[in-house]
């Protein structure tokens, strides 16, 4: 009597490439968020005085910034990923 999907999962079937084309979607949103978020951040800690230009300085401090962030999200990233094949191989 089920309509839509099999009546194993009792989930709708989804065509794999929506599935995939959502994911890529969702990445994309999470990626801009945190850059938006990292812009937000550097900005408030390295720029004193807005002007027309950025000196050498504040360059140098929204650069390292923006990479400390990258870093701390990757090692974020990797060690929860070692985690999550600990806890599946046991």
């Amino acid at each position: 009597m089920s309509s839509f999907g099999s009546a194993d999962t009792g989930k709708p079937n989804v065509d794999p490439e929506l599935q995939d084309f959502l994911m890529a979607e969702n990445e994309r949103a999470r990626l801009s968020a945190q850059i938006h978020e990292f812009t937000d951040i550097c900005w408030d800690k390295c720029v004193e005085k807005p002007s027309n230009k950025l000196d050498s300085r504040t360059e140098t401090c929204l650069a390292n910034c923006v990479n400390r962030f990258v870093d701390t999200s990757l090692l974020i990233t990797q060690r929860f990923a070692q985690s999550l094949q600990k806890s599946q191989g046991m």
